[in-house]
């Protein structure tokens, strides 16, 4: 910066030629440069202090958005940040059609050990075996005591159990928060559920991850933020599943079965209302697979699904049917039925002797092996193949559940006229108890195809036709009449119209030894109220034996019907079904003339 200088030569020699002052040019310049100097110190003073209130201003309204921030929040407590990738474990509840808890989430803590902070490693170990009694308390010394820097405890515990793990005072315990899978209800459709577990594991998260049932075919979905925490409704309804299993399992005990399962559907949207198998188990602690022997024997083992069975004379209604429908017979056709009928080196034979004709209707009120036989002779292998093939007899059922590919059913590599045979009478094709169900449906539900679901549906889809709405009347009259008058007459609840027909089929040997004669597979497959059919009931016994009298009985009239006969009972009401005076012929007066 130039300076002014205080006395300026041109400016002293003109004032000194005047005869002026010198001294004054002097005295006026530093007055000028002092003035310039304060000028300057205010501005940058000014200047510093309107800073200094835009800072203040700006903290002011920085502290009062924060305050106004933290007064509209929830409070919440504070977490420590944790190293690492998170581990997103939230998952969506499964719910029933009315709403209520299936499976959901519960926040739990697992213990985990650091050894080499621990002050007293072996005290520790044994104190845990008392609180935790599964765990091997050799085994955990050795782990304390060894060169292990970190390991697992027990991966889910309760807060009862971890008061007690606070109480033995180790820093070298540790807890960490994390999701588990609960199931309130227990056992309760356990095999529509399947379970859930842990996938990958943190210390302070693990993500759950569905083994079975709707929990793995829909783990993607129950996973998904983007769906909102919207839960999964099943169809199931909580109510009639737990009807079904305290009656199913009644009726196991009662029967002395191996096994049971029952399957309660609706006949128009094929929604699963109940679906129930015995043995069953806790999803809760879901027990390991069996790695040997029968499947069958595991309470893992969904018998309404993964069950193939050979299902007797259940499978007579769908001869009865096509030939109906092809329009070879109608209801009051004659039909030979003198026995045994000789096919080749093979004997037909009836339960008892129906003398040498029945009718179409007879013959499934009856239930004769011979009658339904002739019925398939005339409709041919081909056209039986087609037919069976469009109920959907051969595929795996598409509901659902991860494991229902595995029960897809069991048919001849070929398929002679003695397969037409037998197979019109329910020996030589197996199926599942779902199968039936879905198949039965379209029989009574005016003859469409319904495609079970064990989701709730939101709208009914008409599936493709099978037979005529005649037909399916006609069989709902057939049908009808065989608990009224037929096989299973045990299976007549009152006021609620039941219609349905048994099986009773020897099981097969293991590696095709031919078939057990005191060993069956029970079933009977009911719809109700006939007039109007809103449900189709199957119930299937796994070597059931009936002791009440004086010789056993094995067949399903007396096994699988009274059970099925019981569940309609109670579950009717729960459905909504009241119980009605069955529709008759209308009254007339008839003039006599003498």
């Amino acid at each position: 910066m130039t300076r002014t200088p205080l006395r300026p030569l041109a400016r002293i020699l003109s004032a000194r030629a005047k005869g002026e002052n010198p001294d004054a040019i002097e005295r006026e310049n530093i007055r000028l440069r002092h003035e310039e100097m304060r000028d300057k110190a205010r501005l940058r003073a000014e200047g510093r202090l309107l800073l200094l209130g835009v800072g203040f201003v700006v903290a002011f309204l920085t502290v009062g958005a924060r305050m106004g921030l933290l007064a509209a929040t929830e409070p919440v407590e504070p977490q420590t940040a944790v190293a690492g990738a998170s581990i997103v474990a939230q998952r969506a509840d499964i719910t029933d059609r009315q709403g209520r808890i299936l499976a959901t989430n519960l926040i739990t803590h697992a213990l985990y050990a650091q050894p080499q902070q621990m002050v007293d490693p072996l005290g520790a170990a044994k104190k845990l075996a008392e609180i935790f009694p599964d765990l091997d308390v050799e085994r955990m010394k050795k782990d304390f005591t060894g060169t292990r820097k970190f390991l697992w405890v027990k991966k889910k515990i309760s807060p009862e159990q971890m008061q007690r793990v606070h109480e033995i005072g180790d820093p070298g315990l540790l807890f960490g928060p994390r999701e588990m899978r609960l199931y309130p209800n227990g056992a309760i459709a356990a095999h529509v559920l399947g379970g859930a577990s842990f996938g990958r594991e943190g210390v302070q998260s693990a993500e759950v991850v569905g083994t079975a049932g709707v929990e793995k075919t829909f783990d993607t979905w129950l996973r998904d933020p983007a769906n909102g925490g919207a839960p999964l409704q099943l169809s199931l309804d909580l109510t009639i599943q737990s009807t079904v299993e305290d009656v199913l399992y009644g009726g196991m005990k009662l029967m002395n079965a191996k096994g049971a399962t029952a399957i309660l559907m609706d006949v128009r949207s094929g929604e699963v209302v109940a679906m129930a198998s015995l043995p069953d188990f806790d999803p809760n602690t879901r027990p390991a697979p069996l790695l040997k022997g029968d499947p069958s024997d595991s309470p893992l083992f969904n018998r309404a699904v993964q069950g193939v069975y050979e299902l007797g004379s259940t499978f007579k209604i769908f001869a009865i049917a096509q030939a109906l429908d092809l329009g070879l017979v109608n209801a009051e056709t004659m039909v030979e039925t003198k026995g045994p009928m000789v096919w080749g080196k093979f004997r037909i034979r009836d339960f008892h002797n129906y003398g040498p004709q029945l009718s179409v209707t007879d013959v499934i009120v009856k239930s004769s092996n011979i009658g339904t036989a002739h019925v398939a002779q005339a409709i041919g292998g081909t056209r039986q193949q087609d037919f069976l093939g469009r109920l959907g007899m051969f595929d795996a059922t598409p509901v659902e559940l991860v494991e229902a590919p595995t029960g897809k059913p069991l048919r001849p590599a070929k398929w002679p006229e003695i397969t037409t045979l037998t197979v019109s009478y329910g020996h030589g094709v197996a199926a599942s108890p779902l199968h039936l169900a879905a198949a039965y449906a379209a029989m009574v539900n005016g003859g469409t195809k319904v495609a079970p679901t064990v989701l709730k549906s939101t709208k009914v889809e008409t599936g493709p036709r099978i037979i005529s709405e005649g037909t399916s009347a006609i069989i709902r009259s057939m049908l009808r009449q065989v608990v009224q008058r037929g096989t299973a007459t045990f299976g007549d609840v009152e006021g609620y119209e039941v219609g349905g027909k048994t099986g009773t089929a020897d099981k097969p040997k293991p590696n095709g030894g031919g078939y057990f004669k005191d060993k069956v597979v029970a079933t009977f497959a009911a719809a109700f109220p006939m007039s109007d059919p809103k449900y189709v009931l199957v119930v299937s016994l796994d070597e059931p034996v009936e002791t009440s009298g004086t010789e056993p009985r094995r067949t399903a009239g007396w096994t699988a019907v009274p059970v099925g006969a019981e569940i309609i009972r109670r579950a009717a009401p729960l459905l909504g079904l009241r119980p009605e005076l069955e529709p008759v012929a209308e009254a007339s007066v008839i003039r006599v003339r003498n």
